[in-house]
């Protein structure tokens, strides 16, 4: 009778109905889009978006123009501090190594100590680059890695497919997500190259883009570009509404002080997406 009963309960459980998984809700971006189209029709300018979600049971992933080309200006200093970070990280490069001037990779800048033969250490160079995007102190960097080749073979692999970095100096919002997205998973270095880059790329001298739009309690780790019209901002949030996420937001229009403005306003309605 045991065994009849046991038979008994099996053959009930497999006729029961499989009890319904409700779907994820999939977010509509059609708003967010708008909202951007208005930017760029009030503005006049070009601007390139690219939003990528880092949580969630239905991450977004969305961009707006987000393959079309802008000149680079110093976000192609991104990839070479990751690069850096990397390299730290897995123990090939130290901060204390010495990297010295020559006067073939002078750049105006935001330094003006740079003598012929000066050297100066990986982790100096780095805090330059990313505080205050000296670039100096990035030709110095790049030449370390082995030239512009070295760099653009180093953002391939980590999604940059449409770019040519540093020399034509080219790049796309999204191609400037794939490697933020790939820092910030730890498929760039893992944690150690996160905690040495995070802090550096952090509170920077170029607060008023994309930091401008979100909310004052958000950290912010991100590298901006500026040249004549072009205004760029890449960034990872890592605290949104509903966690992490990575923005990039390039503009060719009015640059300067409204071009920023340009960028937090895009920066703003994505912060508003988030709460939604």
């Amino acid at each position: 009778m045991g065994n009849a009963l046991v038979a008994a309960v099996i053959a009930l459980v497999s006729v029961l109905p499989t009890p319904l998984v409700p779907a994820p809700v999939v977010r509509d971006t059609a708003g967010l889009r708008l909202d951007v189209a208005r930017i760029v029709a009030a503005s006049g300018a070009q601007i390139g978006v690219s939003l990528v979600e880092l949580s969630g049971d239905t991450p977004v992933s969305w961009s707006y123009n987000g393959d079309q080309q802008f000149v680079a200006a110093s976000t192609y200093k991104l990839p070479l501090l990751m690069a850096n970070a990397q390299l730290v990280a897995a123990g090939a490069a130290h901060d204390s190594d010495p990297i010295c001037y020559s006067d073939w990779m002078w750049e105006d800048g935001w330094y003006s100590d740079y003598t012929d033969g000066a050297c100066y250490t990986r982790l100096e160079l780095a805090a330059r680059i990313a505080q205050h995007s000296d670039n100096t102190a990035a030709h110095m960097l790049v030449a370390s890695l082995g030239g512009s080749q070295a760099l653009n073979s180093y953002a391939a692999r980590h999604g940059a497919a449409e770019s040519a970095f540093y020399d034509p100096n080219l790049t796309t919002a999204n191609d400037l997500a794939r490697l933020l997205v790939d820092l910030a998973s730890g498929r760039a270095g893992g944690g150690a190259a996160q905690q040495w880059l995070y802090p550096l790329l952090t509170h920077t001298s170029f607060e008023s883009g994309i930091p401008a739009g979100v909310q004052a309690n958000a950290t912010v780790v991100h590298k901006v570009g500026m040249l004549d019209s072009v205004v760029n901002d890449a960034a990872i949030v890592l605290n949104g509404p509903r966690g992490a996420y990575v923005l990039t937001v390039m503009t060719d229009g009015p640059g300067g002080d409204a071009g920023w403005a340009l960028v937090a306003q895009v920066s703003g309605v994505v912060w508003r997406f988030e709460l939604s």
